[in-house]
Order: C-alpha cells, then structure tokens, then sequence
C-alpha cells in the first residue's frame, strides 16, 4: 500500500540524511584532532631541539670536529625517549656536530634543514615522502628546523624528523570506532526519526487513505478535519470542499445531460420532420401531373363503358374494349402506386439498393409531368458497380429534388425548347473521401440558367432559395446534402451562370 512504500521511502532518506551527516562530522573531527596532534608533535619536536641546544658544546672552529662524547649521548638518550627517529646538529660553521636516531631517513633533508634555520635565523617546517594517511594520501615526515643560541648568538642549527605514521595509525584506529559509533547512531537516530515522521506524516495518510476508500455519494462531509490545526486538517477540509463541489458538477452534469438527450431528441424529430415536409411538397408539385396522368386513363375507361353497353356489339370487340379498359386501370394503379411511393414515410432502415433502378423509377414517373414536357431526359449509366447500403426512400428523395431543381432552372429560360437534362453514373475516386478508395459518381446535368457565382457558398444552407416566393421551400439542397453526408458521401455543384449546372454526387460503393 501506499503508506508503506511513503514509510520505506521516509526510512531510506532519513538514513542516507544522518549518514551523511555523521561521515561529515566524522571528517571534520578527524582533520581537526589531525591537526591538534601535529601541532602537540610540533611543540614537542621543538622541545627537543630545546633540549639539544643546552648540549651543545663551546669550541672554536679548529681542525678537529669531532663532536664530544656528552653531545651525542644525550642527543641519542633524547631522540629513544621523545620518539623523533633522527637528529642533526651543525655548528654556526655548518659542520656537523651530531648526525643520530633510531631510524635516519634523509641526512641531505636534515643539512639542508639546519642550513636555512642557521642562515634566517628562524624555525622551520617542512616535510617531504607520501603515505597512506586517514582518507587519502599524505606527508610521511615533517623536519623541524631551528638556530641553537648560546650567549644570545647563534652557535649552530638543529634539524629533526618526525615520523607521521604514528598519527595516522592512531586515527585511523580512532576512525573505526568512530564508523561503529556512526553506524548505531544512525540506526538509533532513524528509527526515532521514522516514528516521530511515521506519527506526523504517514498516519495521517493512512487514514486519508482509508476513508478515502470507504467513500461513498450519501456522505455529506467525508474527510473529518484533524485536531490539530495543521497541513492535514487543512487537507481534509479542501478535499471536502472539493467533494462537496464534484457532487454539485456531477448533479448539474447529469441534468444538462438530461437536457441534451432531451434536445437531441427533439432535433432528430425536427430533422425528421424537415425531410417529411420537403418530401410532401415535392409530391405536391406532382399532383398536377398525376392528376393529369390519371385523368386521361379514366375518361378512356369510361368510353369502353359507355361502348360495352351496346347490347348488339360483337363478343370479340367486347373483349378487346374490357382487356383495354383494364390496361387503362393497370396503368392508373401503377401511377397512383408510385405516388404512394414518394410519399411514404421511411422508417429509415439502411438496406441494399440499386441506384441504377432507383433511378430509372423516378424518371419514368417524372417523364409524365408537366413540368418535364418540353425538357428531354437522358441517361448515360455505365458505372459497372451501383449497389450502395443506404435507406431507399431518402435516396429518392434526393434525386427527386435535384431533377425538380434542374427542370425549374430549365423552365426559368427564355426559350425551353432544347431543355436537356442528364444523368450520367461512372466509378470514380474523390481526393477528399480517401477512407473508401471507390465511389458511385453521380452527375445530374442541365442546361438551364446556371447559378450566380456569389450564390453558390449558399445553395446547401437551410431556407436559401433563388426561386420567386411560393416555388421553393429552401429546404430542398439542404435536406440533400444532409442525408448524402449521412451515408458517408459528398455533394458538390458546379455552375456558370447562363450555362447551366452540375450537380455531383458521390456515394459509397458496398463492398
């Protein structure tokens, strides 16, 4: 869970944090006692040459140098009991006078030493060879240097070497009870340091966390405020305020949901109803000629009527005048049956359809209408593929209105005698419908007025019309346009005004 992975997470760091710490003040004691010892070793090496110094015999320079016996027996009984492994002595001629110790390393180091605090006139530190020390490399030996005086002239210089390792070996010993002492520090220092922040930080998460668990809708105030006036109490007030407000959005949410299926609902009705109005104003303006159409049948019929009650008429031409009556019939049913067919209302299930057919339909109801007497209707479908997954009566009702359109545009001409309308079909690809790679092309052609070229942004928008008023609902394009994007096609129009118009369509093919 959570708080364990914030608990490990705490103990981690809190660990690493004191450890740190404790190595830094380890390293800083360390340096610091590193320095106090060299500075005791220092003082005591200077103590020693100290001592020397009182040693040091009165002579003149002579040929003889030889240092007295005195000299070097003390200077050797010095050098076992303070620890220094070397000493050199020079008389204020820089002849040796004692040359001794333990554990000689460099006689040039020590001369050259004894030489510069005889010549300056002052002690001198210098050091020289590297060793291992407590954390990294260092100085092996320091020379001590100073003048001997005697009588308060300078009588000779003195020089001793101070070994370094002992030091280190000393804090180095010293560093390893210091890591133990680190190590159980850190350890005790970490666990109080993780209850304390455990009783701070991770137990108030913890029960955030679980009542955030338990939440439910029905609780008015979820996250009890701590006692103590603190970051958590401050939290759970916030989160609550929060809550309050997410339960106020989610009602408001739900409502306005409500709202917009609602009005989707209503907008799908409306839409419906658009195309139910412009589908019934389009077979109005068919009326007339069905009216027409069926007029002409009966008044045959009804002369085959008045000629069969003729009792001498011979039984053959009584046949004849009753099979052509009912040819007459036949062809008023199948008038009023495509009447019937256009007007319907489409329960708007998609099915499989031969636009090729559908096509040919329609102009055989149009070709009787008035409106089309004096236009001539020709059909050019070659597309090898028709078939499209759509809902029929929609689809009709498209071509309805665009062969309507094209027959108004032709009849608002001067002279309608070469009226000409055209429906050619062809295979084709649209660069802006790339997700089907075919497509049914459908091109309705007239030679009729044309569309000004500042209309043609307009043609598709509702109630945008160029008729006179009473010829047109506006809806038409519209509608059209509506249910040929429905099915996953495109309408486009091209027109020059005097020249007549292209209407395109494009229809996917079902594969």
């Amino acid at each position: 869970m959570f708080p364990h992975k914030l608990e490990i997470n705490i103990s981690v760091n809190l660990a690493i944090l004191l450890g740190i710490a404790m190595v830094l003040v380890d390293f800083v004691m360390v340096m610091s006692v590193q320095k106090i010892l060299l500075r005791s070793e220092i003082q005591r090496g200077y103590l020693l040459i100290s001592a020397l110094e009182t040693h040091l015999p009165s002579s003149s320079h002579a040929s003889e140098h030889k240092p007295p016996n005195s000299l070097s027996d003390n200077a050797d009984k010095l050098l076992h009991e303070s620890g220094f492994s070397c000493a050199m002595v020079l008389d204020v001629y820089m002849d040796p006078a004692y040359f001794g110790g333990p554990g000689c390393v460099s006689e040039k180091y020590l001369r050259e030493a004894a030489v510069k605090a005889i010549r300056s006139g002052e002690k001198n530190v210098e050091s020289f060879g590297m060793i291992w020390g407590v954390f990294w490399k260092q100085r092996q030996y320091l020379i001590l240097s100073a003048p001997l005086y005697r009588n308060g002239h300078i009588a000779g210089g003195s020089s001793v070497v101070l070994p370094l390792e002992g030091i280190y070996v000393v804090l180095r010993r010293t560093q390893q009870i210091l890591f133990i002492y680190i190590l159980i520090n850190t350890i005790v220092l970490t666990l109080i340091g993780f209850y304390r922040l455990s009783k701070v930080t991770t137990k108030p998460l913890r029960s955030l966390l679980k009542r955030a668990e338990e939440y439910s809708e029905d609780t008015d105030s979820f996250f009890l405020s701590e006692k103590e006036n603190n970051e958590f109490s401050q939290l759970s007030r916030a989160l609550n305020r929060m809550l309050k407000r997410i339960s106020e959005d989610k009602k408001a949410l739900h409502l306005t949901v409500q709202s917009l299926e609602k009005a989707n609902k209503d907008l799908k009705q409306a839409q419906s109803d658009i195309i139910r109005a412009e589908k019934l104003a389009s077979v109005g303006r068919l009326t007339s000629g069905i009216a027409h159409e069926i007029g002409n049948p009966i008044s045959i019929v009804l002369g085959y009527l008045e000629l069969l009650r003729q009792k001498d008429m011979p039984d053959d031409e009584k046949d004849e005048f009753i099979s052509r009556a009912g040819d007459e019939i036949s062809r008023i049913s199948r008038i009023i049956r495509q009447l019937l067919d256009f007007s319907r209302a489409s329960d708007g299930t998609p099915e499989t359809v031969s636009v090729h057919d559908l096509i040919e339909d329609i102009v055989n109801v149009m070709k009787f209408q008035p409106l089309m007497s004096d236009i001539r209707l020709r059909l050019s479908l070659f597309a090898e593929k028709d078939t499209i997954r759509t809902d029929s009566e929609q689809l009709r009702q498209v071509f309805l209105n665009l062969m309507i359109n094209a027959a108004d545009a032709i009849s608002s001409c001067e002279d309608t005698s070469d009226g000409e309308l055209t429906i050619t079909s062809e295979v084709a690809v649209d660069p802006d419908l790339a997700d089907h790679p075919q497509y049914l092309k459908l091109m309705f052609i007239d030679n009729g007025m044309g569309i000004p070229e500042q209309d043609l942004d307009n043609i598709f928008d509702p109630f945008y019309t160029t008729k006179e008023p009473g010829k047109g609902t506006g809806l038409g394009l519209s509608v059209s346009f509506m249910m040929i994007e429905s099915i996953g096609g495109k309408i486009k129009v091209a027109s020059e005004q005097g020249k007549g118009t292209t209407m395109m369509l494009y229809l996917p093919i079902q594969k």
